[in-house]
């Protein structure tokens, strides 16, 4: 008899963290590399191609709830399964298109399949396998992930020098088909075991996790949230997207991408600093500090470009931002609403935040463009802090002290 699926948790935090790259990689941070062929392929301004991967951002943030519920109806890894094969499908539509209409229709689909098979997903994949252990999973899970940047963004380069980018599109769903669906599929199956091994007559081998948070102010807290989510969700979507670019338009050159490459290392240093050492932090204290780094990065930035070692500043501390910024995502809901319904919880809070940053991308471009990247980036220095005080107000009418369940603490 095998062994039980929360006994081969090494097996699953590596391999969902190799899909987690692979699905960053391919879907997200590869676009901006790749969207000036495209525009020139389609005879459209770069701007409009960064507009129509906003839309199919949109879109993918509509259909986020209803795929939420989904996960918690048939479990995570089973529709994990199904996102790797419909985001393969996806990019290859993209590569093969013949005109701009079924290239959007496969930037819509692409987007759709993404919230099968990021982040969200993943997290609630570990939560259904061990509640009780979410938070130290879901930190595990993104200290892995947090190379996607850095790995994709030369990968892509590379590629790039060589093959087409629909070319490059093509090589993405083969990985899909040939490294995320095997290992989605394998966790598909383990679920679906486990599930059988346990009898139904019997309690619960893990206990669920608990809301934290009184039911009186659920919906204020919720607001709350949504709204750092969402403005955090710009602030990143606008820069990650155009990191490169951006870094190219304040002065770096041909450093940019050597900047941008520190990017990924430092979301990882953040990610394991917290495993080693925030074991007091609650996840909404971990929120506003997150934000806060954001905010200390784009700064730096804005105050020191063109110098080299000011941008390295910027690249390492908003970094360590987006790495506390991935586990809050998965942690601080998880702390104040329990698991139950974990994966339909995850499914709004990401359709609020993908509703809003879709349009980051585009709306970025456009002020870069029209108004100019000192600009831009002090627009996004504003949404940081008020990110920041939207988590720091969810604690305010208990001091900032929410309670820190057990269960949720770094082990």
């Amino acid at each position: 008899m095998s062994r039980p699926i929360e006994q081969r948790y090494g097996a699953v935090i590596w391999g969902l963290g190799l899909t987690q790259i692979i699905g960053y990689g391919t879907l997200y941070y590869s676009f901006s590399m790749l969207a000036p062929d495209m525009a020139h392929d389609f005879g459209w301004s770069q701007q409009w191609v960064f507009g129509i991967f906003s839309v199919s951002l949109l879109i993918g943030g509509f259909a986020a709830p209803t795929i939420g519920r989904r996960i918690d109806q048939h479990g995570a890894g089973q529709m994990m399964a199904l996102g790797s094969v419909v985001a393969a499908c996806a990019l290859t539509v993209c590569a093969m298109a013949p005109g701009r209409i079924p290239f959007i229709a496969g930037m819509v689909v692409m987007e759709i399949a993404s919230a099968f098979v990021l982040y969200n997903a993943a997290f609630a994949a570990l939560v259904q396998i061990t509640p009780q252990t979410g938070q130290r999973s879901i930190t595990h899970l993104t200290l892995i992930a947090g190379f996607a940047s850095t790995i994709f963004w030369p990968i892509t380069s590379e590629l790039h020098k060589y093959l087409t980018w629909r070319e490059v599109y093509l090589v993405f769903a083969v990985l899909h088909l040939a490294v995320c669906l095997p290992v989605h599929y394998w966790l598909a199956r383990a679920m679906a075991a486990e599930s059988k091994r346990q009898d139904p007559t019997k309690d619960r081998k893990v206990a669920p996790v608990e809301a934290s948070i009184a039911s009186s102010d659920r919906r204020r807290a919720f607001a709350l949230m949504g709204l750092g989510f969402a403005l955090e969700g710009f602030v990143l979507s606008a820069l990650l997207v155009h990191m490169v670019p951006l870094l190219t338009a304040v002065g770096l050159g041909a450093s940019a991408v050597l900047v941008g490459t520190l990017f990924g290392p430092a979301q990882v240093f953040s990610r394991f600093i917290n495993m080693l050492a925030g074991r007091g932090l609650s996840p909404l204290m971990l929120a506003v500090i997150s934000a806060a780094l954001l905010v200390a990065g784009l700064t730096m930035l804005l105050a020191t470009a063109p110098w080299f070692a000011g941008a390295v500043v910027f690249a390492i501390v908003f970094g360590l931002g987006s790495g506390l910024t991935s586990i809050v995502q998965g942690a601080l809901p998880l702390a104040l609403f329990g698991s139950e319904g974990y994966g339909a919880m995850l499914g709004r809070i990401s359709a609020i935040r993908l509703i809003v940053s879709a349009l980051a991308p585009f709306i970025f471009s456009m002020l870069m463009a029209h108004v100019g990247t000192w600009a831009a980036l002090a627009v996004a220095i504003v949404l940081g802090i008020a990110a920041a005080l939207a988590f720091a107000a969810i604690g305010w009418r208990r001091r900032g002290r929410l309670p820190v369940p057990a269960s949720l603490t770094t082990k």
